[in-house]
């Protein structure tokens, strides 16, 4: 029998189960469908002000897949209050194969040249399976997660799967669901054809009175423009990823118009 890959992991997104382990030196791997989904809606994602303020005024460089692998291993890193994680070697592998699909993505908070917040997650038709966070700085993860949804609503998606409800995600509107009716949405979002790319690098100096179309031109001159980071995922990012995000006043304009 063939070695479990990336594209059977894919398979099982499209069913609705995603994996975990019990701890990082854990090489076993399981498949978690929960009775009660976590999930934040695009159309009512709340920004409180004092997170609008933050985000204005830009206290990170926004990035994203430039440093895919690193988030991970940030990801998967014990800290304070947290001394096991469940994203062990194999699972480790799954993503980065994931990555170099196209199908995994990370966005970055960068300060100093130092990565200090991010996020990753997985990208299928028009659902996005987010995975986990870290922050090193104060509201790095919180400012990576704002940049995520206003990327994923420019994109047309139209399912953000949190996985479980946690306080640091209800602040944003996250909803707990029934098994059921995830799957519900789930087969919906498998019908759409969303667009991680739809806007990119070029789109980040448009103002607040500039709408959002032709993303593809738009990726493509700001990829010319920033250019490819090397290491892993390199051949992706030779393709349509690893740019500068967006600004934070475009991804609260996104938000607001998808309220």
């Amino acid at each position: 029998m063939s070695a479990f890959d990336a594209r059977d992991l894919l398979d099982c997104y499209a069913r609705g189960v995603f994996p975990m382990a019990d701890a990082r030196g854990d090489a076993r791997v399981f498949l978690v469908d929960p009775e009660q989904r976590g999930v934040l809606p695009l159309g009512g994602f709340h920004v409180s002000h004092r997170m609008a303020r933050t985000v204005r005024a830009e206290p990170f460089e926004v990035r994203v897949d430039t440093a895919f692998h690193g988030v991970i291993l940030q990801c998967a890193a014990s800290g304070p209050g947290r001394t096991q994680t469940w994203i062990n070697r194999p699972i480790e592998r799954l993503y980065l194969q994931l990555h170099r699909l196209g199908r995994a993505h990370s966005v970055e908070c960068w300060q100093d040249g130092e990565l200090v917040g991010g996020l990753y997650g997985v990208s299928l038709q028009g659902a996005f399976f987010g995975e986990s966070m870290f922050s090193r700085r104060r509201d790095a993860s919180k400012v990576a997660l704002v940049h995520l949804v206003g990327r994923l609503i420019a994109g047309g998606y139209i399912l953000l799967d949190a996985q479980f409800m946690t306080e640091h995600l209800r602040q944003f509107g996250a909803q707990e669901i029934a098994r059921a009716d995830y799957h519900r949405q789930l087969a919906a979002a498998l019908e759409v054809e969303a667009d991680f790319y739809a806007i990119g690098a070029g789109a980040a100096g448009l103002g607040a009175g500039s709408t959002v179309g032709g993303g593809s031109a738009a990726l493509d001159a700001g990829v010319a423009a920033s250019g490819a980071s090397g290491g892993l995922g390199a051949g992706l990012a030779a393709g349509r990823g690893a740019a500068t995000g967006i600004s934070g006043a475009l991804c609260l304009q996104l938000i607001a118009q998808a309220s």
